[in-house]
């Protein structure tokens, strides 16, 4: 596996190896030695999600607050997204600026997006699958979310907005600026 550090530092991408051959592939999609050697601290993930949508779908983007915070773990089964973490952590020298990165079921790319940012994806493709890795279960009563819109983030969806297909709860979610439910920078969201 290759880990490749970001503009964001904390947020990583995956890479790992595939092995194919006439037959198909294989490809180790986590290991947690090689994760927590490479990013010094451990990551108990506890619970895994799937989930299949069409394209013009978009996801976010979400967070929970602690003691709830959650890491994840992304990838893309079949298909392909666009998937974005924002820096949500107060004080952080990259706070508000996001991370974009496509992962599909080509590249095998996946990305850890951890505590303190937001994250969401639109799918580039129908019927893509897109599966992740928390390390805290869902947790309804710490569930938040920033407007998947807000101009101050900057973020390209690459489809247009008339084109996204979002949850009711996504469409009425605040702008970054308009919430006090964020994460300090400094703290240590992982003890």
């Amino acid at each position: 596996m290759n880990f490749v550090r970001t503009e964001i530092r904390d947020v990583i991408i995956i890479e790992p190896k595939v092995h194919g051959d006439a037959r198909g592939y294989f490809v180790e999609t986590f290991r947690a030695d090689k994760l927590e050697a490479f990013l010094g601290y451990k990551i108990n993930f506890t619970q895994d999600n799937e989930s299949k949508s069409s394209r013009g779908v978009l996801r976010g983007l979400h967070y929970q607050l602690p003691p709830d915070a959650q890491t994840k773990l992304v990838r893309v089964i079949q298909g392909r997204v666009l998937d974005v973490a924002v820096d949500i952590r107060k004080g952080s020298p990259t706070f508000g600026r996001h991370v974009a990165v496509e992962l599909s079921s080509e590249n095998k790319r996946q990305l850890l997006v951890p505590r303190g940012f937001a994250h969401g994806f639109v799918v580039l493709e129908d019927d893509t699958v897109f599966a992740y890795k928390v390390d805290n279960y869902y947790s309804p009563e710490n569930d938040r979310g920033i407007a998947f819109d807000d101009m101050a983030l900057g973020i390209d969806w690459l489809i247009p907005h008339a084109e996204l297909n979002l949850s009711a709860k996504d469409k009425v979610q605040p702008k970054l600026h308009e919430t006090n439910d964020l994460f300090q920078y400094g703290e240590n969201y992982y003890a």
